[in-house]
């Protein structure tokens, strides 16, 4: 394998902290006939795993395999479809993988190299906007030899491919379901992974039943699970309380995880897990608006804007400010929009849009995805209008969507400004940089920064991630000189269950993704 220190400066988020329950138990007290029921506010924009660089990963990660990804426990990439991968030249320009024997798709189709170049060259081919092709911006070539090797050459050095091989992203499909030069439109879904998905409703559950021709890394603690959709987190609680879903993943409020920890009646045979968080939420700036492409207008803004009143006012310690797009635990973190802005200040703010003859007040107008991220979503942002228009210096409207029609509009640079989330692809500094620059990245608002694509070079030469901070350092500054993003909070993990369910702490993987083969129905206490 290669380098195993890559990660030795993020393994703070391997750290799990168990506020209640929620153990270990042997396969001999599962309950392997009653499937386990997840709810979940985060609904998969596609099927395709082609077209997403979303929380569609969720169902991906469940259903199929990946050349390599990360067990419980690693916070480096491991073999999953392969058998072995490492880099076969010092420059760290050609990384080659040599599959497990007998791979086989669950319909029976033989999983081979072609199949490996035929899923990760559709990626690029198809090319969708804001689609995971922006994480394949060195990969120039897959070459494969007989069945079982693919060699990836790349255009340049990249010590973060295999972490890339090892996001839901690369997910590998059989050629006989998934054309080579368009997305798959017939609502289905097929893969190598832990499970078959046995049916499919959209905007209400996911169906997945073990795979029994599964080969891979993952030790399934289950027979079946089902995924239930919620476009609020209030109506998945009450399903909890219920006893109609046993675990919760994505969209708690902070109100909600505080009532849940609390010792009352109600909560009785519920327990609840935190984890250590490296999900971060940040507002977006379009340069094709013609206040927002103003850099006065955004340094106003960030000089304004209080984190620490948002994280208290609505998030009630379930957060906390961020000051940075790198988050801490991961290497390369700074602070570097406060060194820059300071406490907020309005009237500096004021003397910054003066300066620019910049009259006040900036009419503006704020969007959101109102079933993404919890509920949350919609106090947050009425505390940043509170905020700015107490200033007097701006004048925002608020505007939100479901997510798929607010993923579209972003895509197509239809907001002045809007928020939006990040779930690491994997825990490096990268992750929280290279996604967002670029003409080709994951906003939809190209964002073109020479020394940043500069720095992003220099530091993937570099197999030991931990020695990389003095990049990612000039990268932030940078970002902070452009202030086209504005870093606001990072969260923490929560994951509410049913006492009845085990291993929830072991469910959720570096990039914060649950792996729901490790859920399991204890029978008895």
């Amino acid at each position: 394998m290669f380098n195993r220190t890559m990660l030795r400066a993020a393994a703070a988020l391997a750290s799990i902290s168990l506020v209640a329950g929620c153990g270990l138990f042997s396969d001999e007290d599962a309950d392997g006939a009653k499937p386990v029921v997840v709810g979940t506010t985060s609904e998969p924009s596609t099927l395709d795993p082609a077209a997403a660089w979303d929380g569609s990963w969720e169902l991906y990660r469940n259903v199929f395999q990946t050349l390599l990804s990360f067990p419980t426990g690693s916070t480096s990439p491991q073999p999953d479809a392969a058998q072995s991968c490492k880099f076969t030249d010092p420059t760290n320009t050609a990384f080659q993988c040599t599959l497990r024997e007998n791979l086989k798709f669950s319909n029976g189709h033989k999983l081979d190299a072609a199949a490996v170049k035929h899923s990760i060259d559709r990626i690029q081919k198809i090319n969708v906007n804001g689609g995971p092709n922006g994480l394949l911006g060195s990969l120039s070539e897959v070459e494969t030899e007989g069945d079982r090797t693919i060699t990836f050459r790349l255009t340049k050095a990249d010590a973060t491919f295999p972490f890339i091989l090892a996001t839901p992203a690369m997910s590998l499909v059989d050629p006989a379901e998934y054309p080579a030069d368009k997305l798959r439109e017939d609502g289905k879904l097929l893969g190598s992974g832990p499970y078959v998905l046995e049916s499919y409703t959209e905007g209400s559950e996911a169906r997945l039943k073990r795979n029994v021709s599964y080969n891979g890394f993952a030790d399934i603690k289950n027979e079946a699970v089902t995924i239930r959709y919620f476009k609020d987190s209030e109506v998945m609680v009450s399903a909890l309380k219920n006893k109609e879903i046993d675990v919760t993943n994505r969209g708690l409020t902070s109100e909600e995880v505080v009532a849940l920890q609390e010792k009352k009646p109600e909560n009785e045979g519920l327990q609840v897990v935190e984890t250590v968080g490296a999900d971060i939420r940040y507002l977006v700036f379009n340069p094709k608006d013609p206040a927002a492409a103003k850099l006065p207008v955004r340094r106003a803004i960030a000089q304004i804007v209080d984190r620490e009143a948002l994280v208290a006012e609505v998030y009630q310690g379930t957060a906390e400010p961020l000051y940075s797009m790198v988050p801490k635990g991961i290497a390369g973190h700074t602070t570097s929009f406060f060194d820059t802005f300071g406490d907020p200040d309005v009237d500096r703010a004021r003397e910054i849009l003066q300066e620019a003859g910049i009259d006040a007040p900036v009419e503006l107008t704020f969007w959101f995805t109102t079933d993404r991220y919890g509920s949350s979503t919609a106090p947050e942002f009425a505390e940043l209008k509170r905020q700015l228009e107490k200033s007097g210096l701006f004048r925002i409207t608020l505007k939100s969507k479901p997510w798929k029609e607010f993923q579209a509009g972003y895509k197509n640079g239809e907001y002045p400004v809007f928020g939006r989330g990040w779930f690491p692809d994997f825990p490096d500094p990268d992750n929280f940089v290279a996604p967002f620059v670029g003409k080709n990245n994951a906003l939809g608002t190209p964002y073109d920064s020479p020394e940043i694509a500069q720095q992003l070079t220099l530091s993937r030469k570099e197999s030991d991630r931990g020695a990389v901070s003095k990049q990612f350092e000039r990268a932030q500054e940078v970002l902070v000189e452009d202030v086209r993003l504005l870093p606001l909070w990072q969260g923490k993990l929560h994951i509410a269950a049913s006492e009845e369910i085990a291993g929830c702490e072991r469910a959720m993987d570096p990039q914060t993704i649950m792996q729901v083969w490790e859920l399991q129905r204890k029978t008895s206490w």
